[in-house]
């Protein structure tokens, strides 16, 4: 059984406050979770729970953690389930009793420890409070299907996405906003363009073309490749990032290596999209200029349609 939740937070006057939903059903009190629907990614399930128990709208972040355990079958015995959590700000909205949940609480991390029913839901607030000492969230997106490069007669710059490829790019359409990004920046390529575009336009914002992002301008110069990632970091909130195969396992490749994570073999399907949150590093300068970003933590999707 898949499900996927969050923690859905706000500031307090003394910290952090998260939401603990009250089930009646279960007489239990825990973090607002609940099963995918077909043909849903797990960050949509998140976001609509979160809405659906607590009348609030949110805008995510990143992964934080996937629970695994066990739940009582009616007929078969207990079944796994798995759940994905989120990190999920408060956007507007307002608590009313519904069918699922009865009462609604804002507690600090520390009361809301106490209060929990379940030991798994402590794991997810140790790792929000981990990541609140992240400052910025790049979703950096390999373009969608564009064909094969030898099949089409043109400039290769101008090759678009093809049918599957735009089904991606609505998928892509469907999942990006959920996390509030403020900036949109392309590899200057039509089909890295075309990725991003109706997220672009939601904003009212124009594409922020960086040619460092395109397999040419990134092969010629990679530590510059990576100083401009790292430059739209810097500037806080969620940014959305559209760049090519050529480029994006190096990249991140590096990011990790220079903060000593083990991600393994990065890969970079078309479509897929790569979480990649920052905190600043405070080990050192850099140039001068004071504490740039450090790569915190790494979520692959390797595919956004379900």
């Amino acid at each position: 059984m898949r499900a996927a939740g969050a923690v859905l937070w706000r500031e307090g006057a003394e910290g952090p406050e998260v939401a603990l939903v009250h089930r009646p059903r279960y007489d239990d009190w825990s973090l607002p979770k609940g099963k995918l629907d077909p043909g849903e990614l797990a960050a949509h399930a998140a976001a609509r729970e979160v809405e659906e128990e607590t009348g609030y709208a949110c805008a995510l972040g990143r992964p934080l953690l996937r629970a695994s355990y066990q739940v009582a079958g009616r007929a078969d015995g207990a079944r796994p389930k798995v759940v994905d959590y989120f990190s999920a700000a408060v956007r507007d909205g307002a608590f009313a009793p519904n069918d699922e949940v009865d009462e609604l609480r804002w507690l600090t991390l520390d009361r809301a420890r106490a209060a929990l029913s379940y030991p798994q839901d402590a794991r997810v607030l140790d790792a929000f409070a981990e990541s609140r000492s992240e400052i910025a969230t790049v979703l950096l997106v390999r373009h969608a299907k564009a064909g094969k490069r030898s099949e089409w007669a043109g400039d290769d710059v101008l090759r678009p996405l093809t049918e599957s490829g735009e089904r991606q790019r609505d998928a892509l359409h469907s999942l990006l906003p959920l996390f509030a990004p403020s900036s949109v920046h392309s590899a200057p390529r039509v089909r890295c363009e075309q990725t991003v575009a109706p997220v672009a336009e939601d904003l009212g914002i124009k594409i922020a073309t960086e040619a460092l992002f395109s397999e040419e301008g990134y092969s010629a110069e990679p530590d510059a490749g990576v100083r401009a990632l790292l430059s739209i970091a810097a500037r806080g909130g969620t940014a959305v990032v559209s760049s090519q195969g050529g480029v994006i396992p190096d990249l991140v490749g590096r990011l990790a290596e220079s903060a000593g994570l083990d991600l393994g073999e990065v890969h970079s399907r078309k479509g897929s999209v790569w979480f990649l949150s920052f905190r600043q590093d405070t080990r050192s300068g850099g140039n001068g200029s004071g504490p740039t970003p450090r790569l915190a933590a790494a979520e692959y999707l390797d595919d956004p349609l379900p």
